[in-house]
C-alpha cells in the first residue's frame, strides 16, 4: 500500500511540476513525459526524500538555465539542445537515479543510497558547471590538454565551472541528508548510513562524475562541423540549417548519452567511497 501511495504521489508531483515547467519554457512536451517517468520511479521506489532531492535538482538547474539567458544565447549554436529540456534530457539526467531507486526498493542497501546521491550530484554538478562556467571572464581550458578553447567547447573546464560543480554536488548532498533526517523524524524511518558521510560521497562523486563528463566531451563525444559557418557544434543540423559533418567521436555518443554515462560513473564512485566508510 505504501508503494502504491508513493507511486501515485510521484505521478501527481512530477506531473504538476512538469506542467509548470512546460509553461515556464523549461520543458518541452516530451520533457514533461520524461519528468513524469523519472519522477514517478524515484518517488515511488525511493521515497519522499529521494523524490524531493530530484525536485531540488530540477528546480535549481532550471533556474540557472534562465540566469543571464541573453548572454548564453550566443552559445546556442554549439550545444546540441537548448535550455528547454526534452524527453532525452530528462531520462539522461534522471534515468540513473530512477534505476537505482528501483534497485533500492528491491533490496535497501546503503551503497545504493550513496549511488543515488552520486548520480544526482553528478547531473546537478554538470548543469551548474555548464550554466555558470560559460559566464567566466577567463577562457576555459580543454580538460585533456589544458589549452585555451572557446566558451562552450565540449570538454572545457574553468575555475568558476569547478566551483559551481562542487556547489551543485553539495546542494544535492545537503538536500538529501536534510530530507532523510526529516523523514526519520516525521515518518519514523531509520537512516541506514551516516548522514555526514553521505554528504561527503555526494560531493566527491558528483565532482568526479562531472569531470568524467568533461573527459568524454573532450575525447569520444560526437562533435560535428558546419561547412557553411565553419564552426564546431554538437548538433547534427546547425542553427543555420546546414547538415553538419562528424569530425570526431562516436556518432551514437551525443550529449544525452554522455550525461547518462557520467551519472552512472558518479554513482559508482560514490558507492565505492561509501563502501570504504562502512
Amino acid at each position: 500500500m505504501q508503494l502504491l501511495i508513493q507511486l501515485l504521489a510521484g505521478i501527481v508531483f512530477s506531473g504538476l511540476i512538469g506542467l509548470f515547467a512546460y509553461r515556464r519554457g523549461s520543458l518541452s512536451r516530451s520533457g514533461v513525459a520524461g519528468a513524469v517517468i523519472v519522477g514517478t520511479a524515484i518517488f515511488g521506489f525511493g521515497g519522499w526524500a529521494w523524490g524531493l532531492t530530484l525536485i531540488t535538482f530540477f528546480v535549481t538547474s532550471s533556474l540557472l538555465s534562465h540566469y543571464k539567458e541573453s548572454i548564453k544565447e550566443t552559445l546556442a549554436e554549439k550545444f546540441d539542445k537548448g535550455h528547454r529540456r526534452d524527453l532525452g534530457q530528462a531520462l539522461a539526467n534522471g534515468g540513473a537515479g530512477a534505476l537505482i531507486a528501483v534497485a533500492y526498493a528491491i533490496r535497501p542497501d546503503p551503497l545504493l543510497l550513496a549511488a543515488f546521491a552520486g548520480a544526482m550530484a553528478t547531473v546537478n554538478a554538470d548543469t551548474w558547471a555548464t550554466e555558470l562556467g560559460v559566464l567566466a571572464k577567463q577562457p576555459p581550458r580543454l580538460i585533456t590538454t589544458f589549452r585555451e578553447v572557446e566558451v562552450g567547447t565540449s570538454g572545457a573546464i574553468s575555475a568558476l565551472g569547478m566551483l559551481a560543480a562542487a556547489a551543485g554536488s553539495l546542494v544535492i548532498g545537503g538536500a538529501l541528508v536534510g530530507l532523510l533526517a526529516l523523514e526519520s523524524i516525521f515518518v519514523g524511518s531509520r537512516c541506514i548510513v551516516s548522514l555526514p558521510s553521505l554528504v561527503g560521497v555526494a560531493l566527491v562523486g558528483g565532482l568526479a562524475g562531472s569531470l568524467f563528463d568533461s573527459l568524454l566531451g573532450a575525447t569520444v563525444q560526437a562533435i560535428y562541423h558546419c561547412p557553411t559557418c565553419h564552426k564546431e557544434t554538437e548538433k547534427t543540423l546547425h542553427t543555420c540549417g546546414t547538415p553538419t559533418d562528424l569530425v570526431r567521436g562516436w556518432r551514437w555518443l551525443n550529449n544525452d548519452m554522455v550525461n547518462f554515462i557520467s551519472s552512472l560513473a558518479g554513482a559508482v564512485i560514490a558507492a565505492v567511497l561509501m563502501y570504504g566508510v562502512l
